[in-house]
């Protein structure tokens, strides 16, 4: 699916680490960062935790939810949060339909090779539950700080 500026953002409810449902439509009136990545304790995937949980505090000041999302199980995610001192909020999509919906899963290079799997995006979503940005193919350092300062100037 393609995700543009402006429209709806596709609905969905998946499970986070602690197993509690977390459901698009009851964030409505909040902006959400959704960010899509690979698997968790990887290198880029442990930069990007790290860097939004670090700027959790100012998230929340700008009335922002994170939620980072990969096919990880809760038990994998429970253990990446505890690991790395996270306090994102990690969500758990096994079979990769909320992935897909939003554009995140496809052909992408890794060490050389074409191979087919989550891309590391991001989408911004506003009070209103309409893509107010989307980040294809980012890089992990410093993402976190670009998306806030985004949040900062739409709100």
């Amino acid at each position: 699916m393609e995700i543009t500026k402006g429209m709806k953002a596709p609905d969905f409810c998946l499970r986070d680490q602690d197993e509690k449902d977390v459901c698009l439509k009851d964030l409505k009136g909040r902006f959400v960062v959704v960010y899509f990545y690979p698997k968790d304790d990887t290198p880029g995937c442990t930069i990007e935790a790290i860097e939004f949980s670090g700027l959790s505090k100012e998230f929340d000041k700008s009335d922002a939810v994170v939620l980072g999302i990969s096919p990880d199980s809760g038990k994998s995610h429970c253990n990446f949060i505890e690991k790395h001192g996270l306090t994102v909020r990690l969500l758990s999509d096994p079979d990769k339909r909320v992935i897909k919906q939003y554009g995140a899963w496809g052909k992408k290079m890794m060490y050389g090779k074409e191979i087919e799997g989550v891309i590391r995006s991001t989408v911004l979503i506003d009070p209103q539950g309409r893509i107010a940005e989307h980040w294809r193919s980012v890089e992990p350092k410093g993402h976190a700080a670009d998306v806030l300062g985004i949040v900062k100037r739409v709100r």
